[in-house]
């Protein structure tokens, strides 16, 4: 778990793109011009937990820029921040769905805007499906069904009105086809009350697990995180394959949540799970790290500041009960 093996670009388009060392707001600093990293690939898809993230990149659209100069290339375009990449569009049918539990329904269509039926199974999904709100209190880690007509449905629960995001990762199955991550916007009708942020803190409580964050997230420099899991006191050292791997993380930028979903390092069943990730900016992050334990899913989150001068340490025994909506699906 300690080796910093890379990544699995889980976004491939944001792929290399979190970075970390040890102690949470240790060492971090302004950066004035983030390293700009290559795309990997997707490991490939594994019924056993993950030992290590190999990288399946994926090439994205460039766009002229105002004044009539080329864009930068899409490898700097952070995963979710798209709608339509490499041939490939997110259609919501139901972007406007109710306030508690609803059945989303969506399709990938190719360019021909046909629904895309045929995917590459990789961790134990052909697609995996985030919802997460504009205020990041609300994250939804879905496994939708797909009908035979390309036609994806899901339940969700989606707590309260406002603005949320939905993430589809998936590869199509299609000769040369590489991983993609696409987003779109949902809208909850009804009166909408965002909550703050939570504050920055080392650790996360959740149903009895606490799970302590090691680790900084700098701009342009990878290195490692190392998240570890201990129920009253003591460290779990049994945690169980989920969707083939002893954690998953996802991290999502505060304001345009830009997307990265990563695997962790050699390694395991715990306490400890790592990963190697490059911050693509300065700002703020919110992390969900999904976790098994005895027979259920959970899900600890963190909020980290990275650049711009250090970010504020908590206490080392302060903890962090995370009041935010996490569930699976």
């Amino acid at each position: 778990m300690n080796t910093g093996v890379k990544i699995t670009a889980y976004a491939a388009a944001l792929a290399a793109t979190f970075g970390a060392a040890y102690g949470v707001g240790k060492g971090v600093g302004p950066v004035e011009e983030p390293a700009k990293a290559a795309h990997g690939e997707h490991a490939a898809a594994s019924s056993t937990p993950s030992k290590s993230a190999a990288a399946d990149g994926h090439a994205g659209h460039e766009e002229g820029a105002a004044d009539g100069t080329a864009a930068a290339p899409a490898a700097d375009t952070p995963g979710g921040l798209q709608v339509s990449e490499g041939g490939y569009t997110l259609a919501m049918e139901t972007p406007v769905p109710a306030a508690g539990r609803s059945t989303l329904k969506f399709s990938i269509k190719d360019e021909a805007g046909k629904k895309v039926t045929a995917f590459t199974t990789e961790h134990g999904k052909e697609l995996h499906f985030i919802v997460a709100s504009r205020d990041l209190n609300t994250f939804r880690h879905l496994h939708p069904v797909k009908a035979a007509d390309g036609t994806w449905s899901v339940a969700a629960d989606l707590p309260a009105a406002g603005g949320y995001k939905a993430f589809a990762d998936f590869k199509p199955a299609a000769p040369g086809a590489k991983g993609i991550t696409l987003g779109v916007d949902l809208s909850v009708p009804g009166a909408y009350a965002p909550k703050p942020l939570p504050a920055v803190a080392p650790t996360s409580t959740v149903d009895g697990y606490q799970v302590r964050l090691g680790g900084t997230l700098d701009p342009g420099k990878a290195g490692e995180l190392r998240l570890t899991v201990t129920k009253a006191g003591k460290p779990v050292t049994d945690l169980e394959p989920y969707l083939g791997a002893y954690g998953h993380l996802v991290a999502l930028r505060d304001g345009d949540l830009a997307y990265l979903h990563v695997h962790p390092n050699e390694g395991g069943p715990g306490p400890d799970v790592s990963f190697t990730a490059t911050a693509p900016s300065a700002g703020t992050y919110r992390l969900f790290l999904d976790f098994q334990h005895e027979g259920k899913v959970r899900t600890a989150a963190f909020t980290v500041t990275t650049g711009g001068g250090k970010a504020p340490v908590p206490a080392a025994d302060e903890a962090t009960h995370d009041a935010g909506e996490h569930a699976h699906g």
